[in-house]
């Protein structure tokens, strides 16, 4: 063999070999990994602090189903209404809504928490808007005994209200009262006494839900009567 055959072999190896480690060692020696792409989701599952839950709370998810059509109202737009002395939102801007996962199974789990749905479509900062909607100032110092505003949920997230803005409005006053006594606090009257009609099977969810939404003081003689009878309020 004369050396310019010897010459040519060994290019040939090292050409094979360099072929070889380089592809076929690099695919077949270690898994494949492909990349996944998740649609987005108007509804999903919001984060969990602690593990996951079981039982019919761990299968909440954050949704939004209003009782109208919603579109976000200009600044200025939305008008507080009065009715039977108390404050009630303007249906077109705030008709409410719901969050369909949260039934009445997962009301009576006793590990269900509404902290798990609260500020999971809007933040916080966001339902500020709130209050330019319906042209009220935020008050400056608004908490313990000088709260005298609440961003309220108009169908609860403990009835399974939805956290969208569409269920979201402003609560405000008297400010002459005791904090129990004003507005808010009395709606959480009402919130409470419902959720435990529901509860106890003496009021489907589905009615609670509308009932508060479309005139939430509507209930505030029963509720008054729960507070006495069970001392909760």
């Amino acid at each position: 063999m004369s050396w310019k055959s010897v010459v040519r072999f060994v290019v040939g190896v090292v050409i094979i070999a360099a072929v070889y480690f380089l592809f076929i060692r690099k695919q077949g020696g270690g898994p494949v990994h492909e990349e996944r792409h998740e649609s987005p989701r108007e509804s999903r599952r919001p984060e969990t602090r602690g593990g996951e839950t079981a039982g019919a709370a761990g299968q909440v998810i954050c949704d939004t189903q209003y009782f109208a059509h919603w579109t976000e109202p200009g600044m200025g737009a939305c008008k507080v209404r009065m009715r039977n002395g108390y404050p009630v939102p303007d249906a077109k801007c705030t008709p409410g809504g719901v969050n369909p996962s949260v039934t009445t199974n997962v009301m009576r789990d006793p590990e269900w928490r509404t902290k798990t749905v609260r500020n999971c479509a809007s933040s916080e900062a966001q339902k500020h808007v709130a209050y330019r909607w319906y042209d009220i100032e935020k008050p400056q110092v608004n908490s313990n005994q000088n709260q005298v505003c609440e961003l309220d949920h108009l169908v609860p997230l403990e009835l399974g209200g939805a956290d969208g803005l569409g269920n979201i409005w402003p609560q405000c006053g008297p400010d002459a009262v005791a904090l129990n006594q004003r507005y808010f606090k009395q709606k959480d009257h009402v919130e409470n006494y419902l959720a435990d009609e529901v509860k106890a099977g003496r009021m489907s969810l589905t009615e609670a839900q509308k009932g508060i939404a479309k005139d939430w003081t509507q209930y505030l003689n029963d509720a008054d009567l729960w507070c006495g009878r069970t001392g909760k309020c």
